[in-house]
C-alpha cells in the first residue's frame, strides 16, 4: 500500500473520532445512491488478534440493525474466508442492490500501523495473507494493524489487542454517528414526501 494514494487517519492524533467520521461522510456520500439497505460488512476472525478488527466493529454496530442496516460479522458469528463467499450469496439472495461497506484489517508499511483507510471501491480480504477471496464493498474501511511483507499469519498472531481495539472505537463511533444521521436524514424526507 502507498501512503500517497489514500488519506490516512492515525488513531494516535487528536480528534482521531472526528477525523474518522468527517473521511467516512465524504466517501459515503460521493458513494452512495437511493438503495433499499446498507449492508455492514466486517471481515475477520476472533482467533487472531490482528484481524478480529471486523468483528470487534461488528459486534459494536450490531445494536444499531433496522430495517435499513444490517450487520455481518461479529465476535459470536465472524464472516472470514471460509464462510464469506456463502455470505456474498445470502446477502445478493436476500437484498436487492444494497449498499455494502466492507470492513477489515490490514497490514502496511511501519509508518502506516495505526492508522486507517476509507475509500471508495471494495476491500480485497486475504490480499495480505495471499488468499484469494472475493471483493467486498462498494467503499470500504481498512486499519492497518501491523507490519507486511514477511510471515503475515505470526505477525498477525502479534498485534497487540489494544491498537485494534481503539480502532474498532473509532471507526464504530464514526460510522454509526454517520449512519444514523443517513437514516434519519431518510426518514425526514419520505415524511416531508407524504405531506
Amino acid at each position: 500500500m502507498d501512503k500517497r494514494d489514500f488519506v490516512y487517519i492515525d488513531i494516535r492524533e487528536p480528534y482521531a473520532v472526528s477525523r474518522f467520521s468527517k473521511r467516512f461522510k465524504e466517501v459515503l456520500w460521493e458513494t452512495i445512491d437511493a438503495c433499499s439497505e446498507i449492508i455492514i460488512l466486517c471481515v475477520g476472525t476472533d482467533r487472531s488478534t490482528g484481524d478480529c478488527l471486523g468483528p470487534l466493529v461488528g459486534q459494536r454496530l450490531k445494536t444499531m440493525e433496522n430495517e435499513v442496516i444490517r450487520v455481518y460479522g461479529t465476535l459470536d458469528d465472524p464472516v472470514h474466508a471460509k464462510n464469506l463467499k456463502e455470505t456474498m450469496e445470502e446477502i445478493e439472495y436476500k437484498y436487492e442492490k444494497p449498499f455494502i461497506i466492507g470492513i477489515d484489517a490490514c497490514l502496511g508499511k511501519t509508518e502506516s500501523i495505526g492508522c486507517i483507510v476509507v475509500e471508495k471501491g471494495p476491500v480485497k480480504p486475504g490480499a495480505g495473507v495471499n488468499k484469494k477471496l472475493p471483493p467486498v464493498g462498494d467503499i470500504h474501511v481498512m486499519g492497518i494493524v501491523n507490519v507486511g511483507g514477511f510471515m503475515e499469519y505470526m505477525i498477525l498472531q502479534n498485534t497487540r489487542l489494544s491498537l485494534v481495539m481503539k480502532m474498532a472505537e473509532i471507526i464504530s463511533a464514526g460510522i454509526s454517528y454517520n449512519l444514523i444521521k443517513l437514516v434519519i436524514d431518510k426518514q425526514e424526507k419520505a415524511v416531508s414526501i407524504k405531506e
